[in-house]
């Protein structure tokens, strides 16, 4: 599959979005955890930077369970972000495994990607883009026993 990256900005943040590895959790823009005047999939473009203070931003995008959203700092050297603490599997309802933390996965052909902050990984066996979580168990209705 291949990976498409959509960027948005405003004068202090770089946001990327990679609709492969959102997982649909919505925890960006719904309720009152969610920051809508910037995430609103009802309208064109869906992330509007200027709706919210970059820190707000930065805050909501550190939510994000799958780790499709994030963020680079204009006018910093980008860096990947690094967890300090010990890495953490849990099990996201009727959908993929978030690995939270600093991991390695290497692919059947022994090609290693590192990934950082929040990983998730596919446990309904559907997705178009395995390991990872691409949303999939939404449309198929999955359900864990």
């Amino acid at each position: 599959m291949k990976e498409i990256s959509k960027k948005y900005s405003n004068d202090e943040i770089e946001i990327t979005w990679k609709p492969s590895v959102c997982i649909h959790s919505t925890k960006c823009w719904r309720g009152e955890e969610g920051l809508s005047s910037v995430f609103n999939p009802a309208e064109r473009p869906w992330i509007k930077p200027e709706g919210a203070s970059t820190e707000r931003i930065m805050a909501q995008i550190d939510k994000c369970p799958s780790g499709a959203l994030s963020y680079v700092k204009k006018n910093k050297e980008a860096e990947s972000p690094q967890i300090q603490s010990a890495t953490i599997i849990e099990t996201f309802e009727n959908g993929p495994l978030l690995v939270y933390g600093n991991i390695r996965i290497k692919d059947k052909a022994g090609n290693e990607t590192q990934k950082n902050k929040v990983t998730a990984l596919c446990r309904c066996g559907a997705s178009l883009n395995k390991p990872y979580c691409d949303g999939t168990h939404t449309k198929n209705g999955f359900q864990a026993s």
